[in-house]
């Protein structure tokens, strides 16, 4: 297991190549804060997670090894609550979490980073509050 890159994974890497080619910028990458968030904007407070599909549980994947089923059960179930426990910490101190899964990402990259464009665009009208004007993100 210790050869399974945490960071600057294939997933990971499309997100910020597809953030990047339409003008999304100004994030930090695995941010001192509670989870190490693959992506931070710190301006608006939103922290992006890209899960491993395995690593993190996906519904939809479902994949657990034959052998030694226990411990991967185990060890996926005890990731999803630190994930959850993150998330609180997280939004109970002011950041808007955003989860997506490696399958997402892979495959509807574009889909994915107008996601986080629209998170951000709500996060920074909150902040500027009602009536301000705010040029293109899309």
């Amino acid at each position: 297991m210790s050869a399974v890159k945490s960071q600057n994974t294939k997933p990971e890497m499309t997100l910020r190549q597809k953030l990047w080619h339409n003008g999304i910028r100004g994030y930090r990458l695995h941010a001192r804060i509670e989870g190490h968030p693959d992506l931070y904007f710190p301006g608006a407070r939103l922290a992006v997670f890209v899960d491993g599909c395995f690593w993190h549980g996906c519904p939809a994947c479902k994949t657990i090894p034959r052998t030694r089923e226990e411990f991967w059960s185990r060890k996926i179930r005890a990731n999803r609550e630190r994930d959850c426990a993150v998330d609180a910490d997280l939004t109970k101190s002011g950041i808007m979490v955003v989860r997506m899964w490696e399958h997402e990402v892979l495959g509807n990259p574009e889909q994915c980073s107008d996601r986080v464009a629209l998170m951000l665009q709500e996060r920074r009208n909150m902040r500027r509050g009602p009536g301000h004007r705010v040029g293109r993100l899309l």
